[in-house]
C-alpha cells in the first residue's frame, strides 16, 4: 500500500504534494531537520501541476509539453529541418519551372531524392508546421505550469517567515539588538528601505521589503512574444494573409492577382541599357547588353462588380498608378508589386483564325482567340466550337498526356469540341496550334486523326499576319501581400521587452524578524548577488549595525 505524503506544515497550512516551501510561513518541507543548505527558491517552492503524483492521460500530455528538455529538443529538430531546407533552392523561389525534373537535371540523383522527400518545400510541409505548433504548445504549457503558481506565491506573501526560511537564504544576518527596541527598530527600518525604492510591509516585530517584482514576469513576456511570433508565421499560410508570387504581365493587358479582387495593367514597359562608354572593359568583352533601368508603368484596379463571374466582364475602378522600378514598388493597402524581370521576346496575344470546310472551301468567318482569357464558345455558321482546354506552353508528360509547362504562351494549343452538320451528336474533338512551327513539331494532323479525323472535313487556320496580335514586351513582377508581418514584428517587440525586463532589473526581497532581542535577516534576489549583499550591508549600516559584505554570504561567520 502506497504511503500518503503528509504535506501539512506545523503552522497549520495544508500544502499540495510537490511543495518545497510552506506556502504560508516558508518553512522548508524537505524533512532535512537543521540543515543549512540553501533553499530552492524557484517559483518560491510552490508545487506545479507537472509534479502530480498520479498523473492521468491529460496530465501526461501536460508534463510532456511542460518539460524544458522537450522544448529544447523541439527547437533543435526545427533548426535541423530549417537547415535541410537551405541545401537546395525551394520551389517558391522560382517563377515557372517543373520541380519534378528541375532538381534531378541540376543536382542529379541527390536532387531527385531531395525533391521526393519533400524538402523542396520544407517550410510549407506538414511536419515543419507541426514542429512549430508543438513549440507553441510547449511555450504555452511551460508558461502556465510555472507562472500561475509563481503568481499565487508572490501575491500572498506572509510578512513573518519561518526562522529556517531566513537562515537558509544566500544572504543572511543574525545579531542582537538593544532590549526593548524590537518594535521601534522595525519602524525605523522602513525609512532607509524606502529610500532604496523598496515597497515595505511591516508588523510589530517582522518586516518584508520588496522591489522590482515585475522582472519575474520577464521570461513569460518572452514566451508571449514567441507565441505571437509563431502564430503570425503559421497564419501566413491562410488565404488572403500572405502572398509571394511572380506574375507575368504582358504590355497592354489587365491581369488579375489571384486571391484578391485587384487587377494590374502593364500600361507600358521601357528598358534603358548602358552605353559602351558606361560599361567596364570586362562587360564590353562579353558583347552583352546590360540593362541600366527597366520600368513598368502600372495601373492598379479594384474590381467592383462581376468579380467572380467568368461569363461577365468585371467592372474595374482605378485605385493607383505607379512607375515600378527595381526597389521602387507599387504599394496599396498591404500589397506591393516589385519589378523583378522582363522579357522582350514577342509573344502571341491573340489570333483571328478562320474555320474552313476543306471539302467545299467554304469559310465560316473569323473568330478572335485570345491566349490568356479566351472566349469559351464560338458560333461559326452551322458549327459550334466549345473550348474544352487550353495549353499555353504545350508539352507531353512521361505518360503521353498533354500538359502546359508554364503560364507563358510559348507554344499555345487549344482543344475544341466541334458540333455541327455531318458530325456525331456528341461532337468531335479538334486541337489547334496557332503557330505553324508548333503544328509541325507536335504533328497537329496526327493528333486530330486520333481524336476523330475531323481535319478531313474542317480546318482552323490564320489567313494572314494582319490577323495576329503580338505582345511586344512583358514584365515580371513579384506580388507580395503580408498582412501577418505586423504581428511578426509585434511578437519580436514583446520578446525584446521581456528580455529587457529579465536582464536589466532584479527581483529583490528582504525579510527580517526579531525574536527575544535577536535580529534575523534573510535576503534573496534573482541575480547580482554582489549587489544584493552590498545593499543589505548599506541598510544595516544605516541602522547602526556594522556588517561586512562577505560576512553576509550564507550567514557568514
Amino acid at each position: 500500500m502506497a504511503l500518503i505524503e503528509n504535506t501539512k506544515c506545523e503552522c497549520g497550512h495544508q500544502n499540495r504534494v510537490g511543495t518545497v516551501l510552506c506556502e504560508s510561513c516558508g518553512k522548508p518541507l524537505d524533512n532535512s531537520g537543521e540543515s543549512q543548505a540553501l533553499l530552492e527558491m524557484r517559483y518560491d517552492g510552490v508545487a506545479r501541476r507537472s509534479q502530480r503524483v498520479n498523473p492521468n492521460f491529460i496530465d501526461r500530455i501536460w508534463n510532456f509539453f511542460s518539460s524544458v528538455k522537450v522544448a529544447v529538443y523541439l527547437i533543435l529538430f526545427t533548426l535541423l529541418g530549417a537547415m535541410l531546407g537551405t541545401i537546395f533552392e525551394q520551389e517558391s523561389n522560382f517563377i515557372n519551372f517543373d520541380p519534378s525534373t528541375f532538381y534531378k537535371n541540376k543536382y542529379g540523383q541527390i536532387g531527385e531524392i531531395y525533391y521526393k522527400l519533400g524538402l523542396s518545400h520544407t517550410y510549407e510541409s506538414w511536419w515543419f508546421v507541426l514542429l512549430l505548433v508543438m513549440i507553441g504548445a510547449s511555450l504555452v504549457i511551460c508558461s502556465l505550469d510555472r507562472v500561475l503558481p509563481l503568481y499565487k506565491a508572490l501575491s500572498k506573501q506572509r510578512i513573518r517567515k519561518h526562522l529556517q526560511f531566513l537562515t537558509r537564504q544566500k544572504v543572511v544576518y543574525q545579531g542582537p539588538i538593544h532590549e526593548g527596541e524590537e518594535t521601534d527598530w522595525v519602524e525605523r527600518a522602513v525609512k532607509p528601505l524606502r529610500r532604496k525604492r523598496y515597497r515595505v510591509h511591516a508588523e510589530k516585530d517582522a518586516l518584508l521589503a520588496e522591489k522590482q517584482r515585475f522582472s519575474r514576469w520577464g521570461p513569460y513576456i518572452i514566451h508571449i512574444g514567441l507565441i505571437v511570433f509563431l502564430l503570425a508565421v503559421l497564419f501566413r499560410g491562410l488565404p488572403g494573409l500572405h502572398l509571394d508570387q511572380h506574375y507575368w504581365f504582358p504590355e497592354g493587358e489587365k491581369t488579375k492577382i489571384s486571391g484578391t479582387n485587384l487587377y494590374l495593367e502593364n500600361e507600358k514597359f521601357t528598358v534603358e541599357y548602358y552605353s559602351q562608354d558606361e560599361m567596364s572593359e570586362d562587360f564590353r568583352k562579353t558583347g552583352k547588353e546590360v540593362p541600366k533601368m527597366f520600368e513598368t508603368k502600372a495601373i492598379l484596379y479594384e474590381c467592383t462588380a462581376n468579380c467572380d463571374d467568368p461569363s461577365k466582364q468585371p467592372q474595374l475602378r482605378e485605385v493607383k498608378r505607379h512607375a515600378i522600378q527595381v526597389n521602387d514598388p507599387l504599394s496599396y493597402k498591404g500589397l506591393s508589386a516589385y519589378q523583378f524581370d522582363f522579357d522582350l521576346t514577342p509573344k502571341l496575344r491573340s489570333v483571328q483564325p478562320v474555320l474552313v470546310n476543306k471539302v467545299t472551301g467554304e469559310q465560316y468567318g473569323k473568330f478572335k482567340l485570345e491566349m490568356n482569357n479566351p472566349q469559351q464558345e464560338f458560333k461559326l455558321g452551322p458549327y459550334t466550337l466549345e473550348l474544352k482546354n487550353k495549353f499555353l506552353d504545350f508539352s507531353l508528360n512521361e505518360q503521353g498526356q498533354p500538359i502546359s509547362k508554364s503560364k507563358d504562351p510559348n507554344a499555345p494549343a487549344f482543344l475544341f469540341l466541334v458540333k455541327g452538320p455531318d458530325i456525331p451528336e456528341e461532337g468531335s474533338q479538334f486541337i489547334y496550334f496557332p503557330k505553324q512551327i508548333d503544328k509541325e513539331r507536335f504533328q497537329q494532323d496526327a493528333i486530330n486523326e486520333k481524336l476523330g479525323g475531323l481535319q478531313n472535313k474542317l480546318q482552323i487556320d490564320v489567313l494572314g499576319m494582319e490577323d495576329v496580335d503580338f505582345i511586344a514586351s512583358s514584365s515580371y513582377l513579384n506580388i507580395r501581400i503580408d498582412r501577418a508581418m505586423p504581428f511578426v514584428w509585434l511578437g519580436l517587440g514583446i520578446v525584446m521587452l521581456g528580455l529587457i525586463m529579465s536582464f536589466y532589473w532584479q527581483h529583490r526581497r528582504i525579510w527580517l524578524r526579531i525574536d527575544d532581542g535577536i535580529l534575523t535577516l534573510g535576503a534573496h534576489t534573482t541575480k547580482n548577488w554582489f549587489g544584493m549583499r552590498r545593499e543589505v550591508s548599506s541598510f544595516l549600516a544605516a541602522m547602526g549595525i556594522e556588517a561586512d559584505e562577505k560576512s553576509l554570504e550564507n550567514g557568514g561567520k
